[in-house]
């Protein structure tokens, strides 16, 4: 066969440049040297012709040298204390605010110059990293999800039809206080019974949330979540978008938003994109900080409303986002988003102008008042909670929706009495 390859090769260039009688003489050769028959030898010539020879027998090479790391082994074991501090951010955000992160950190002596590793030296080095820098240097220290849950969204008929509808290419409100508002089930891997729900109301302009779990999803108790979110949410809230769910379409919210002069819209049914901003959130927010583990108690519901103060005060204050500006196109031609520059929702109502230089200067000062160590402990601490009160709990219930091996064979069969 390496004689024949040899042979094949050595005739496939003549054979693709030679005329129609050359190559049936260039056939008849190779025909009476390997045996193929004229249809295989054609084949086989013109395949080694298309295809170019190797590169030929793999030689020594000499290893390429590492090239040596910009950046100190100290700075990155700081990176990661700060990356676990802000909650996990990626590159890109922890990059915009790494500034914020190391003040705060300092303020409250997490950091402290001269000790554990951390220099003046180490914060230029940090704040000089690029977003890509970053991402590399923690690549072995990123964590991986929990398993996924349950939609629970039903459609409400009541009043569904004198609900203006609002969809996703419709122009975004140009001022704060327009919220997506949406509820994420903690039901574990069934429906069945009562658990809690967690209603998470996101501003489409800023990207300040506000969260707040509840007993279940009766109209009562999401009005009284409802009512709790524009009270602390530090600026007017004027307009609220919902799915077609029945908890949010009722004559109770819907009168309460009429009495408050709140605008009130609805997405189109199955269109979740229409909500992009609050779905994203459902999953970066309640999924990533409560799991998808099954809470039905008292206890575990106010251990979530614990966790959601955090959790807000770390989003609103401390993790930059960016906004779609408008579309582009990229090196192949092809169209592609454009985004602003990382910010955080906090950043983002200053720049707005619609709070009173007192209301600027409390939150700011709130802003500097927060330590992003100690919150990341808090977390950590009512999260351990959680687990303990409902992974076993969890864990059982999904044991228990998984069919068994084999069938009960026994059953229905009927035995002739002896």
């Amino acid at each position: 066969m390496a004689s024949r390859a040899e042979i094949t090769t050595r005739y496939a260039k003549a054979f693709k440049a030679a005329d129609r009688r050359t190559k049936g003489r260039i056939l008849d050769e190779v025909v009476s040297v390997t045996g193929w028959s004229r249809d295989n030898a054609r084949r086989r010539l013109t395949s080694a012709a298309q295809c170019p020879p190797g590169g030929g027998r793999q030689v020594a090479q000499r290893p390429r040298k590492q090239r040596a790391n910009k950046f100190s082994y100290e700075a990155v074991k700081v990176l990661q204390r700060v990356w676990a501090a802000s909650g996990g951010q990626c590159g890109k955000y922890l990059a915009a605010s790494m500034d914020t992160q190391l003040d705060g950190l300092e303020r409250h002596g997490e950091l402290v110059d001269g000790e554990c590793r951390y220099s003046a030296s180490v914060r230029a080095e940090l704040l000089a990293m690029s977003p890509a820098t970053i991402d590399r240097y923690l690549r072995t220290a990123k964590a991986t999800d929990q398993v996924r849950g349950v939609s629970t969204t039903k459609p409400s008929p009541l009043l569904r039809s004198s609900i203006k509808i609002r969809k996703a290419g419709d122009e975004v409100e140009a001022e704060p206080g327009f919220f997506e508002g949406d509820t994420v089930a903690h039901c574990g891997p069934t429906l069945r019974g009562e658990f809690a729900r967690s209603v998470n109301l996101t501003c489409v302009h800023t990207g300040w949330v506000f969260t707040r779990s509840t007993r279940n999803n009766a109209h009562a108790n999401i009005l009284a979540a409802l009512q709790a979110g524009v009270q602390e949410i530090p600026f007017a809230v004027t307009g609220l978008d919902f799915d077609n769910g029945g908890e949010f379409l009722n004559r109770a919210v819907i009168k309460w938003a009429a009495e408050r002069d709140i605008y009130f819209t609805r997405s189109r049914p199955y269109k979740k994109n229409d909500q992009a901003t609050i779905e994203s959130k459902n999953n970066h927010l309640v999924r990533r900080y409560a799991f998808y583990y099954r809470y039905d108690t008292d206890e575990e519901r106010h251990a979530l409303n614990r966790l959601w103060k955090l959790v807000n005060d770390r989003l609103n204050y401390l993790t930059p986002t960016i906004k779609p500006v408008g579309w582009g196109e990229n090196k192949a031609g092809r169209r592609k988003r454009l985004y602003d520059k990382p910010q955080t929702p906090l950043s983002r109502l200053l720049a707005a102008g619609t709070l009173s230089p007192a209301q600027a200067h409390e939150l700011t000062a709130y802003r500097d008042g927060l330590n992003p160590a100690a919150l990341a402990r808090e977390i950590a601490d009512i999260q351990a909670v959680l687990l303990g009160l409902a992974k076993n709990k969890t864990e059982q219930l999904y044991l228990a929706t998984v069919p068994k091996a084999l069938p009960d064979v026994r059953k229905g069969v009927r035995i002739r009495a002896g």
